[in-house]
């Protein structure tokens, strides 16, 4: 099994996600490609207190981007993420966008 701090990279902080947190109690981070949702489920609870009742989780495939540079076309490509959307059991809560 991973250590706990590489299965959660980073929580997702964007205005959309700040109003869901707030409405339905559901949180956004992205997690390691490999990890399945029993391993999150337990990452979080393990770092954040908390008691979580559901875990949904989407591959995100990297596209393919192209621009024009002055020695002709650049192509390149965004980076593949999972991303996991994770919903809180009642009286629970994560204070990731206290400070937004």
């Amino acid at each position: 099994m991973k250590v706990i701090t590489e299965i959660i990279i980073k929580p997702i902080i964007t205005e959309k996600y700040i109003q869901i947190a707030e409405k339905l109690k559901q949180y956004a981070f992205i997690v390691d490609k490999k990890a399945n949702k029993h391993q999150i489920k337990e990452a979080i609870e393990h770092l954040y207190n908390v008691k979580v009742e559901n875990v949904n989780t989407q591959q995100y495939i990297g596209k393919v981007k192209t621009r024009n540079t002055t020695k002709g076309l650049a192509v390149g490509r965004v980076n593949r993420y999972k991303k996991a959307i994770l919903t809180l059991k009642d009286g629970h809560h994560i204070d990731i966008y206290a400070n937004v």
